[in-house]
């Protein structure tokens, strides 16, 4: 890498990646392993850690590495941890070669100097769904290609819905969505749970709502983006949400759920194996917008990238591995085991084929979009900090959600 790469590197707050990542991944430990000075060894760095030796996932990056006749070395980190010791190694010319990293963190690491594009590198993202390749793209470049997506969606309790008289073909949008609510209510038992904690997190889960409204966030003081604020306001106030959705992490609002006296749940595609053990019938319907259709919802999932190596004889191997993770039946194995979409409509139809619960998935999926897209890049993690800030002024009463929203876009300008 060159010097006046590092140098920019060191200029990159550390604190930008933390901000944006971890919100939809598990956690887990792992340990830095430097490259192998015999060029017959490449590395490979993944947010999985829970995945050991052995396993499904270890067992594809061996075979890829034998196909590409290369060993490969994996160390497999924390989510945050990752972004971090990214950064330390590229500054150190010690980059692995072959980085998954959590989709909103490329491109904080292309502005850095650490990726190389695929113009570069060659991979081939043609079969690519656009709103999905958009959040590894900056300054009109892409910077990779997604291994999977994960996003958000309306878990509903058939058996609640049943008791309070509620059709779910009937939740369409906004208003009818809140009907439900009141007669769920009514009936004595809880309407909807979701996490609007102060984190990424909460951004992350108001985002659907936000972008339902028709509010883009370089203007979080717009009057659609009050409407979505005072929409979780009001349910607050009239009892159809709990007030513990102010400290909710996605894992406690899912707790509250799986009791069995909610109607709905905002959460993901990481909670079908829990959705399965929850004991009750249930049903997923995507998040709806205002007036009608689909909102779109923030997407999670990771990006195989490429970063930047002195070596440049190292990408050619490089690209071979990654294009063996990306290839359409790997992709459908390794999907299936993270719980995620396939990030290409040709996968995502032998998902559904194989498993028709996850067509409500694949259709949030489709409608989803990354937190960076629209170029918003490193500006984003300012921005959704200032949000979640404004979500929880809101809902604890200490501001309007106008005063709250104008409070936030004075603070991000």
């Amino acid at each position: 890498m060159h010097s006046s790469s590092r140098r920019r590197l060191a200029a990159v707050a550390l604190s930008t990646v933390v901000a944006v990542v971890g919100t939809a991944c598990s956690s887990g430990a792992g340990s830095t392993d430097a490259k192998d000075a015999d060029s017959g060894t490449y590395t490979i760095w993944d947010p999985y850690p829970q995945f050991a030796k052995g396993s499904a996932w270890t067992k594809l990056l061996d075979k890829c590495g034998s196909q590409a006749g290369v060993k490969v070395q994996r160390t497999g980190f924390d989510t945050s941890d990752l972004a971090n010791k990214t950064l330390l190694a590229a500054q150190q010319g010690n980059s692995p070669d072959v980085l998954i990293v959590d989709n909103p963190v490329v491109s904080t690491l292309a502005e850095a100097g650490v990726l190389t594009t695929t113009d570069e590198n060659k991979l081939d993202t043609s079969k690519v769904d656009p709103n999905l390749l958009a959040a590894g793209q900056s300054g009109g470049k892409t910077y990779g290609t997604p291994i999977g997506a994960n996003t958000l969606a309306l878990y509903y309790n058939k058996k609640v819905l049943k008791e309070a008289g509620v059709d779910i073909a009937s939740v369409k949008d906004w208003k009818s969505l809140t009907a439900a609510l009141q007669k769920v209510k009514k009936a004595g038992k809880k309407g909807i749970t979701f996490s609007a904690i102060g984190t990424e997190e909460g951004s992350f889960q108001f985002l659907p709502w936000f972008w339902g409204a028709g509010a883009e966030l370089t203007e979080l003081d717009s009057a659609r983006a009050v409407s979505a604020l005072s929409l979780w306001k009001d349910w607050l106030k009239q009892g159809y949400a709990p007030n513990s959705v102010i400290n909710n992490t996605q894992t406690t609002s899912w707790q509250e759920f799986a009791g069995g006296d909610y109607a709905f749940a905002e959460n993901g595609t990481w909670q079908l194996a829990n959705a399965e053990k929850a004991g009750f019938d249930y049903g997923v319907l995507p998040i709806p917008g205002s007036g009608g259709g689909p909102a779109a919802a923030p997407t999670g999932g990771e990006f195989v990238t490429l970063p930047v190596q002195e070596d440049t004889g190292r990408y050619t191997t490089s690209q071979k591995l990654a294009t063996c993770l990306t290839s359409t039946q790997n992709l459908y194995d390794t999907d299936t085991t993270l719980s995620y979409v396939a990030p290409t409509g040709e996968v995502q139809g032998k998902q559904v084929a194989a498993n028709p619960a996850l067509k409500p998935w694949v259709d949030a999926v489709k409608s989803a979009k990354g937190r960076t897209s629209g170029d918003l890049g490193t500006k984003y993690p300012k921005i959704s900090e200032q949000l979640w800030k404004a979500v929880q002024s809101a809902l604890s009463g200490s501001k309007s959600p106008e005063d709250a929203l104008t409070s936030a876009q004075a603070a991000v300008k």
